[in-house]
């Protein structure tokens, strides 16, 4: 049953964001939008039993994808904040869904200007706090880092993999660390409290067993179970904007990585429907 591409405009709006330009494994993360559209209209119910909630209920509006130029890292985050910034002027809750994470960076900018005291909360497989890689300051490997010098407060769970330095600047830096594993939704709220939150959720935080169409899968991850438990627990949060990034759906000739991506979507951005 189609659950995006319904209707240009609503309170919640889906933005398909086809970033791929800093991905240091396996490219494609481009395909995303439009293979999670097609699997969205075939394959995936709108209704969530997870969370209760139907996204033919909601009002939720598809603005297709963004027009990226290819190899211009700079060009492409410009464009990306313009969009994002102009739909928050308009009151929306913004769902991005790519893409390359280094897409976040300019999402969460825009978001910043609505949400000075806005918290990240980082849902992935890596650190990503690089303060560059292979010689570059803007990447997917590096993405947290730039949020977090444009000022942002984050709290990072799940991670498995990156530079002892990495972990040392999360443990000392973030608001809340939780390696390895997804905590209980509930200790989040007693750290955040009523801060609006900005979700951005890679789909490698996923063990490669249940998602290997990624871009860096990392083994030792979390089950679909345990990752849709989790998000649920979310809801009351003040959620205000999010993404859903590094599918990478061509590299899984099952087809089965974009059912997953798709499926998480739909629990985003009925997430971002909550009152």
């Amino acid at each position: 049953m189609r659950f995006i591409g319904t209707k240009e405009d609503g309170r919640v709006v889906v933005l398909g964001v086809p970033l791929d330009v800093t991905t240091s494994f396996r490219p494609g993360t481009r395909f995303a939008p439009s293979e999670v559209r097609r699997i969205s209209f075939d394959a995936i119910e709108s209704y969530s039993p997870y969370l209760d909630a139907d996204i033919e209920e909601c009002d939720v509006g598809d603005l297709g994808d963004l027009e990226l130029p290819f190899g211009n890292v700079t060009g492409a985050l410009d464009i990306i904040e313009r969009e994002v910034s102009r739909l928050l002027e308009r009151g929306k809750r913004v769902v991005c869904f790519g893409g390359e994470h280094l897409l976040s960076l300019a999402a969460v900018k825009a978001h910043l200007d609505v949400y000075p005291d806005i918290v990240v909360l980082h849902v992935d497989a890596h650190t990503d706090l690089r303060d560059e890689y292979l010689g570059e300051r803007l990447s997917h490997a590096t993405v947290l880092r730039r949020i977090v010098d444009l000022g942002a407060d984050f709290c990072q769970v799940g991670v498995r993999s990156g530079t002892r330095e990495e972990f040392a600047f999360a443990s000392d830096r973030a608001l809340f660390f939780h390696p390895f594993s997804l905590p209980d939704a509930g200790r989040l709220s007693e750290v955040l409290g009523g801060r609006p939150v900005y979700l951005s959720l890679d789909v490698d935080v996923l063990d490669p067993s249940c998602c290997p169409g990624v871009g860096t899968p990392e083994p030792g991850g979390v089950m679909y179970s345990e990752l849709v438990g989790f998000l649920a627990g979310l809801s009351g949060l003040n959620l205000v904007g999010a993404d859903v990034v590094e599918l990478c759906p061509l590299v899984d000739s099952t087809g089965n990585s974009a059912v997953v991506g798709a499926s998480l979507l739909r629990e985003v951005i009925l997430l971002l429907c909550a009152p």
